[in-house]
């Protein structure tokens, strides 16, 4: 979508009608600007005082590009972490349906389970070479069933310890069109390296989205941060995975999901990959999402930093296409901002190196790698930012198969895994 006129029209209406209270109007300004024209709803009636209101039903939308920040309030969803139980299922699309539930108080995490040796034991670990659609369950979503995709590597049966990389599509995308598009899976193979891509349901965000940008999801241990991370306790719990070398990745909504993981879950991963995202706590409505989105977070946002004091601050490399018109690069800029700041009083000052290039198809492109220490080879980057000049809304160096990439850029694919497979927990 276009940030044209007719956009700016329609958000400056639909600010209008939230400064009125017209929260029911401002909706359907909102789903107008994202390309769902449907009839203006009715202000629902007001609830008595100390009664808690109906559940509202939203009818998923579906738009012709990708948008970040769904712009319908999705259901509030009751995921956290948990045990599992392990199904695997053939890979069609599941129906999707929609409850409203309360947000659940957090949780105690499960501890992580030695892993060495299980995959060669585990009744339901999944064959070598495979990408298997699996149901996953755990208490406390009553109903719910969420599933993932997991890729095994064809070198898993040795039973040695493998890295993991967690794969967040953006929206409108599912988990095959993104191991399509990213070609991660077959990337990801000399390195024996499991990839699992979790999969959003239309029940839980219209357009599939991330909910980046809701309170009750930014956090450890509730929504849908807690709900990714028993995921990967889930993997751990039937494949021998490397608990030191587990990473997140994502694009648009799932880049800046990726960014809440790195800053919730630094005990867990080892580095982050944001592409075309946003930086942790952007945002914590809709409308200040469609905000960052448009030119980037306010500098006064309510956001958490990106580690607390005295907390590991995971390395991070970002992509971002400089003509992208969906999520501004400004984002881009403020995601490797934000962990500079975070790992300020390091060892050292931060050695700043930046270098020009091209890809194999000639899209220019400006990297810059941040370290600490005196020395640009001073060990692992902390922070890798890729400026891709003419690059839009899309996964660089993507295949054509796959919805939303460039396969004109370099491949942040090959660069992603690269950078970490460079950086242990």
């Amino acid at each position: 979508m276009q940030w044209n006129d007719t956009m700016k029209q329609l958000m400056g209406k639909a600010t209008e009608l939230v400064r009125d209270g017209r929260l029911a109007e401002a909706t359907h300004a909102i789903q107008q600007a994202l390309g769902n024209h449907t009839p203006a709803p009715q202000a629902p009636p007001e609830a008595a005082p100390g009664t808690a209101p109906a559940p509202m039903r939203w009818r998923p939308t579906v738009v012709p590009d990708i948008e970040d920040a769904v712009l319908v309030e999705p259901r509030q969803d009751a995921a956290n972490e948990g045990t599992a139980a392990h199904v695997s299922v053939p890979a069609p699309t599941p129906t999707p349906t929609h409850a409203a539930s309360a947000s659940p108080p957090p949780i105690a995490e499960p501890a992580p389970q030695p892993t060495a040796g299980k995959a060669a034991a585990h009744p339901h670990a999944e064959a070598p070479g495979s990408f298997t659609r699996v149901a996953f369950r755990h208490p406390g979503v009553g109903q719910g069933v969420h599933h993932y995709h997991l890729y095994v590597p064809p070198g898993a049966g040795a039973g040695t310890p493998m890295p993991l990389v967690v794969m967040l599509h953006g929206c409108t995308q599912n988990p095959v069109d993104f191991a399509t598009g990213t070609g991660m899976n077959s990337a990801a193979a000399p390195s024996n390296t499991l990839v699992l891509y979790p999969e959003q349901p239309q029940s839980a965000n219209p357009n599939g989205c991330w909910n980046w940008f809701r309170p009750e999801d930014q956090h450890r241990g509730r929504g849908e941060p807690g709900l990714l991370v028993a995921m990967v306790r889930d993997v751990m719990a039937r494949h021998p995975v490397d608990e030191a070398r587990v990473y997140a990745a994502g694009l648009s909504a799932g880049g800046a999901m990726a960014a809440l993981l790195g800053r919730e879950y630094p005990d867990v991963f080892a580095a982050v990959g944001v592409h075309s995202g946003l930086q942790a706590g952007a945002a914590h409505n809709v409308m200040a999402a469609l905000s960052a989105m448009k030119s980037g977070a306010k500098p006064n946002a309510r956001s958490t930093p990106v580690a607390a004091p005295g907390q590991r601050v995971v390395p991070l490399i970002v992509f971002h296409g400089d003509a992208d018109a969906t999520v501004h690069a400004r984002n881009g800029e403020q995601v490797v901002a934000a962990a500079l700041g975070a790992g300020a009083g390091g060892p050292g000052p931060v050695d700043k190196r930046v270098e020009q290039g091209r890809s194999a198809a000639g899209q220019a492109y400006t990297r810059t790698v941040y370290r600490q220490g005196a020395s640009s080879t001073a060990g692992p980057a902390m922070a890798e930012h890729w400026v891709l000049h003419g690059g839009g809304h899309a996964w660089a160096g993507g295949s054509a198969q796959g919805s939303h990439t460039d396969p004109g850029g370099v491949s942040a694919t090959a660069e992603m895994l690269r950078f970490f497979l460079e950086h242990r927990r």
